[in-house]
């Protein structure tokens, strides 16, 4: 969990994205900041020296300025300054910023073409096409096959099928994982989404579909419960038996019969 100072650098580079995203290509700004993401995990030195509390926000600024200038879009370079100006708790917690930066650039492109659900949607079901077929996870996680031929294959599969955003942020997940597993890294790109409505994400999972208006009123309330919009991520399973099982962050609310049947064993137990 990021330090207090951390946290509220991120609250302050968060409001700076908001106004420079505004007037810029989402879709490229979210490309041209994971290539600052790739280039500070690329070069420690360079990283640690951004990210040390005894230098001068200004002079770290100029620094990242005269590294891109002339090869990023302003607005990429200016947020990229923005980050290094703040203080940050660990070096990782300011290349943890560039990345939660890079995913909110292309929530916006999503947003602005109407595709914002669709990017949460897709980002949930790769998650779990990848979690259920051993052999494409060992081929897009595994370190045997070069990024180059892992990104061929993610478009391969996914071109004309996904979101442009999701494609974006699914390639950039099997390309970088940046230590984390393939499916960590999705679900933490999941959250930020949801993030840009101010969305909890529910993962809901049940034996048998829901119909629309069964996720309508579930959505609404749980809604009513947490004080928040919750969108919802369903999850066919057969060993729930009956009801439903909604895992919100941390917290489970057990409604199936399986679950039931659990409790049961541990008092008797």
């Amino acid at each position: 969990m990021a330090g207090a100072v951390s946290r509220a650098s991120l609250a302050e580079v968060n409001e700076r994205f908001d106004e420079i995203a505004a007037g810029a290509d989402a879709a490229t700004l979210g490309a041209e900041l994971f290539a600052v993401l790739h280039l500070l995990d690329r070069e420690h030195g360079l990283r640690r020296s951004l990210a040390d509390p005894a230098s001068f926000g200004e002079a770290k600024a100029q620094i990242v300025r005269s590294l891109l200038e002339g090869k990023l879009s302003e607005s990429a370079i200016e947020l990229a300054a923005e980050v290094v100006r703040r203080r940050w708790s660990t070096s990782a917690e300011m290349t943890d910023a560039i990345e939660r930066l890079a995913v909110n650039a292309q929530a916006v492109a999503a947003e602005r073409a109407g595709r914002l659900d669709q990017l949460e949607d897709d980002l949930f079901r790769f998650t779990r096409v990848v979690s259920g077929d051993p052999a494409l996870r060992a081929a897009l996680a595994g370190a045997q096959i070069p990024a180059e031929r892992k990104a061929e294959l993610v478009k391969a599969l996914l071109e004309g099928k996904v979101a442009e955003a999701s494609l974006a942020l699914i390639t950039e997940a099997v390309t970088h994982s940046r230590g984390r597993s393939l499916e960590g890294e999705l679900d933490g790109y999941g959250k930020v989404v949801a993030e840009r409505r101010n969305r909890l994400v529910a993962l809901v999972r049940t034996a048998v579909p829901l119909t629309g208006e069964q996720q309508t009123r579930l959505a609404a309330a749980l809604g009513a419960s947490y004080g928040r919009d919750v969108h919802l991520n369903i999850e066919l399973d057969p060993t729930v038996l009956g009801g439903i099982a909604v895992q919100i962050g941390d917290e489970a609310i057990d409604g199936t019969i399986a679950g039931r049947l659990d409790g049961v064993r541990r008092r008797i137990a």
